[in-house]
């Protein structure tokens, strides 16, 4: 059975539980024992379950190379716990696995554990301020949005200019956006995007959006200092002092500026104590108890450096403040220590980058209930946190600049025409995907001619209008759409056709006029020079 990589989505780990499972099972050897004088068909030694897990785990690309032998034994443990596999005498059920020579075998059936079904999460409509007028009424916080088809009659309006006419319009300004209308616009659009680089249909069985607070993505985005770390607001937050100095005491080895310089062997694996100790107290790790699944999910993305980076990115915004400045100072804190060659081992049998992973791992990400694989699922993200840590713990550049430029577009000022009832309202910017130039030109010309064309054959069937004016209008409209007047009137005939030709009687001639009696010329008086 060849392993496949397990991609975002909910219910990952369990789904990860089952794949190792059945891996496990296929490639495990089975063969005969003896044990106290008595002998044992198509069953295994510890020592040899964890040789063969462990080289299963490392070529597995859902965790990779860096799990430890360690950890390997840990999820052993829980095999035997959950009845995975079973001792020679068929007793599970307790964490009492080692790494040694005792025999144990694989049940009938290894139980794979069923997906649990979450109550879906109703979704939460963010809604925007229309183009009318402020009125007085509802509350600022719900502002409706009308969405309308768009109709010759508006066409016509729109277009107005190119065609001879101005119709009466005004200025209108949009209802002045509150805080709170911020807020929803940063958290609706960061939610969406999270949504599109995850490739899910919806973020409802990963995320509970309620829980999402719009003022922590406002704050971690805005309220930072020049290298981008979280300015708290409400200070008594912050780390302890001493705590600060002793990261900065290791990050910094050996140029200590808070401490002095240590006076006795081993001053560094105190201080590097002091700091696991304070981080190995919280109640909830850093990542939250709330955002275990999402950031499970993203875990399905590292084969995609890019999108992985992204989507920690955008979900490391969802954070509370406290927490995201923590964990900023932590994993950076982690990664320089374990590209310093200047600082003393930390630890005997393990290496430096490895032991931060251990020493950390459970106080960055944890599930509230226990989940069997969430050690080695944490490992694999703080790997990646300390490799991109810069990147990820930075406020992702191209999702600000587009919510700030929709904002400024819902508070610019619009025109409204006369006559028309409402204006359309543009929904939030949304990611384009690339299409041919064939189906390009193909929109550009249906897109744009058939509203035309609708508006030219409201001119020439209006009959209000009188015959100077129709042909006034549809000469300024050959001009400026000559495509489209040539579809509707392809020769001069059928332009004829529209304006049909009168015939002009002549009036009779009045015969009476030759009948008048001959008038003789009289003598005027002349003018003598």
């Amino acid at each position: 059975m060849e392993p496949r990589l397990v991609g975002p989505g909910p219910y990952r780990a369990t789904r990860l539980w089952n794949e190792i499972i059945e891996l496990f099972r296929a490639g495990m050897p089975l063969r005969k024992h003896r044990c106290r004088f008595k002998s044992y068909e198509r069953c295994f030694k510890a020592s040899e379950a964890v040789d063969c897990l462990h080289e299963l785990l490392g070529c597995n690309q859902n965790f990779g190379p860096e799990v430890t032998r360690d950890q390997t034994v840990k999820l052993l443990k829980k095999f035997l716990k959950n009845h995975v596999i079973e001792d020679i005498k068929g007793r599970w059920g307790k964490e009492d696995f080692e790494d040694d020579g005792h025999l144990y075998r694989f049940p009938p059936s290894s139980p794979l554990k069923s997906y649990p079904k979450k109550p879906s999460c109703g979704k939460e409509v963010i809604k925007f301020p229309d183009w009318n007028e402020p009125k007085a009424g509802p509350s600022e916080e719900h502002i409706p949005v009308k969405s309308i088809t768009m109709n010759s009659e508006m066409w016509y309006k729109r277009h107005s200019i190119a065609i001879g006419e101005v119709p009466a319009c005004k200025l209108v300004f949009r209802r002045e956006l509150t805080q709170t209308n911020i807020e929803q616009i940063w958290k609706s659009m960061t939610l969406s995007r999270l949504q599109k680089v995850l490739g899910l249909d919806s973020l409802d069985e990963v995320l509970d959006t309620k829980l999402v607070n719009s003022k922590h993505i406002v704050q971690n985005v805005y309220n930072v200092n020049k290298q981008g770390i979280v300015i708290l607001e409400d200070k008594s937050k912050e780390l302890p002092h001493w705590i600060l100095s002793a990261m900065k005491c290791l990050a910094n080895w050996p140029s200590c500026s808070d401490l002095k310089q240590p006076t006795y062997s081993g001053f560094e694996r105190d201080v590097f104590k002091t700091i696991v100790d304070h981080f190995g107290q919280m109640k909830e790790p850093l990542l939250t108890f709330h955002f275990f699944d999402i950031f499970v999910s993203v875990l399905g993305l590292l084969q995609k450096p890019s999108k992985a980076v992204e989507a920690l990115q955008i979900s490391c915004l969802l954070l509370p403040p406290e927490n995201r400045k923590r964990l900023q100072l932590l994993v950076r804190m982690m990664a320089r220590i374990s590209l310093n060659q200047d600082l003393p081992p930390l630890s005997e049998s393990v290496r430096t980058r490895t032991l931060m992973v251990q020493a950390f791992s459970h106080c960055i990400l944890c599930s509230k209930d226990e989940i069997d694989l969430d050690e080695l699922l944490a490992a694999k993200l703080v790997s990646f946190l300390m490799d991109n840590y810069q990147e990820i713990l930075s406020v992702p550049s191209a999702l600000k600049s587009s919510i700030e430029d929709h904002v400024v577009h819902l508070q610019r000022v619009q025109i409204k025409y006369a006559g028309a009832d409402s204006d359309a309202t543009l929904p939030p910017p949304s990611f384009c995907h690339q299409i041919t130039t064939g189906e390009f030109e193909y929109q550009r010309a249906t897109g744009s001619q058939e509203p035309l064309a609708a508006l030219l054959e409201e001119i020439v069937m209006n009959k209000e209008i009188s015959v100077k004016d129709k042909k006034k209008k549809l000469k300024q409209f050959q001009k400026s759409y000559p495509e489209v007047y040539k579809v509707r009137f392809p020769s001069p005939e059928t332009e004829a056709m529209l304006f049909p030709e009168k015939t002009k009687q002549k009036p009779p001639i009045l015969m009476w006029a030759f009948k008048k009696p001959f008038q003789p010329f009289h003598r005027t008086r002349s003018f003598r020079m």
